[in-house]
Parts: C-alpha cells; structure tokens; sequence
C-alpha cells in the first residue's frame, strides 16, 4: 500500500477546494460568484485576510491554480449545490458525501435539510481538522449532521456505514467529489459495489472523475499538463479514470443509469456564457462531472 499524505496530513486537494470556494464567495460578476460564504470561515486567520483584497484574489487565480482549475470547482460546487438542493427538495432521506473535506453544505442548506441525514466520509485528520475549524469559528454543528472518519482504502465501508446507523434501502443521494480520482480501481469498484448494495431505488449518485487519457500523459485537453503536476507534487496521485464515451456501460455495471453527463465544454456553456453568447471563462478539460440514478430494485448486471 502506498503511503499517500492524506494518511499524515489533511488533504491539500481539500485545503484548495476551500480556498477555491472562498475566493469565488468574494467575487462580484455573476459567471465567477460561488455561494459558499462559509469557506472563508474555514481558512486559516491571515489567508481569511489576503482574500479580501482583489489583488491577492486575482494572483492566486493566475499562479497558483493550474489553467481552468478555477473556474472547474467553481462549476463543480454549482452542480453539485444544485444536486443537493434538488435532493432536499425531494425529500430524499439521506445524503452521504464521500470525502467531504471542508464542504459546508450540511450549515449552508439547514434549514431546508432538517429532514434529510446528512453523513460526511472522510479521512480522519482531513475530517478532524474540519470539525476543529468549526468549533473555532463557532458555527453550529447540525444535530442531523453525522461525521464517519475512515481510510477509503484500509477500512471496510458497510462497516462504518452501519456504525453510523446509516440506512439501507432509503433513496439516498451520494456525492462523491474529487474523490474517486484518488482512489485504486479495486477501491472504485468496492465504493460502487457498497452504494448499489445500499441505495433506494431513485436514489442517486453524483460524482466527477478524470478522463483515462490524462492517466496515459497525452496531454490533449486544456490545462492538463500543469494540473497532473500540481496533483503529483501534492502527493495525493490520480490512479483512476474513465474514457468518457464509457459511461454509460460504467454506469450500467453498478446497477446505475445515466441522467446528466456533463464534460468540460458543456460546463463552460452552462457555467460560463454570457448573455451575448460568448464564453467568459474557460475549464480544466481534464474533468467531467456525471448523475447517475438507481431505477430498479435489483442489478440486471454485476460489476
């Protein structure tokens, strides 16, 4: 077993999310303003300081995050927002984040989620660090708010799940947010195995993931050769991708169906054109973001 960082240390790839997120709270155009006011409050005291000046916004989007990065979690976090939006609008039971980070959409969503369980799985130190952050800024810990500490990779997922007094059966949703790129296919194929095992039927899985290409290095796609470097030097490897014209018969192999497929183009059209047409930012062409949905009761096929 590799011996990755995120075993000794929080996640940096969750530490940038974050810093992400709260540099696009505090932009003021429409295309770049992100909703999660609460990742400001989860960042360290001085870069909590250097954010709020323009200057030092714009030098972390110029040489600091890869070409696209921006502007993909920015779409990312709106996807995935409207995802779980739409879950709790539904009356969904359950929502189950894999590898949470530093995600606030358990506070920026209590008022409608009162009814629906939300667990958050993460590593225990990423997850530890979080929830001392929170105690810090003295925000409010949902009491339907449920945290799980595991090692993906070490532990047996149903286990925690059962501990956690997690349901069976239930329509769920799952968001599985740069996560499963991390991850050994074996891991993938067992992460997938248990949510089929466990998911109500219209429960549904959202997650994003590397197309298999960039695991080859033919750098083709926009923004790709400075992320794979940003990601290696950050010692949390890709190890997994997908080819997109794949999906589908990914998604049918875990009992799923695909109902949103989404790469980086159509990102950029729905995140980021204006009015007259024109596209006003660009995205790491590396990534692509899909929902999946569980219509039957039993899996025509076994992965």
């Amino acid at each position: 077993m590799i011996n990755k960082r995120i075993e000794r240390k929080t996640s940096r790839t969750a530490e940038m999310t974050c810093l992400s997120r709260a540099v696009s709270s505090l932009e003021k155009g429409d295309h770049y303003h992100g909703d999660d006011h609460l990742a400001v409050c989860l960042l360290p005291s001085f870069i909590r300081v250097l954010i709020h000046t323009s200057l030092c916004r714009k030098f972390f989007v110029r040489f600091l995050a890869p070409k696209g990065v921006y502007e993909y979690v920015i779409a990312r976090t709106k996807y995935v927002d409207a995802a779980f939006r739409r879950a709790l609008t539904e009356r969904f039971d359950q929502i189950l984040l894999f590898g949470a980070g530093f995600d606030t959409r358990a506070l920026r969503f209590h008022s409608e989620a009162e009814p629906t369980r939300v667990f958050e799985l993460d590593a225990p130190l990423t997850q530890m660090a979080k929830i001392q952050q929170f105690r810090k800024r003295k925000l409010s810990i949902p009491s339907n708010l449920v945290f799980i500490a595991v090692d993906f990779e070490k532990e047996a997922l149903s286990h925690k799940l059962d501990m956690a007094e997690f349901r069976k059966d239930q329509r769920t949703l799952f968001i599985l947010e740069g996560l499963l790129m991390y991850l050994e296919p074996d891991s993938v194929r067992s992460t997938l195995r248990t949510i089929r095992e466990y998911a109500g039927v219209g429960s549904r899985v959202v997650f994003d993931y590397i197309q298999a290409s960039v695991l080859r290095h033919e750098n083709t796609l926009y923004g790709e050769s400075g992320l794979a470097k940003t990601v290696a030097k950050a010692g949390e490897q890709w190890r997994f991708g997908i080819e997109p014209d794949e999906i589908e018969s990914f998604a049918m192999a875990h009992g799923l169906v695909v109902i949103d497929h989404k790469c980086a183009q159509e990102l950029e059209a729905t995140y980021f054109r204006g009015e007259d047409g024109r596209l006003v930012g660009r995205i790491n062409g590396t990534h692509c973001i899909v929902t999946m949905e569980k219509k039957w009761a039993s899996c025509p096929t076994k992965a």
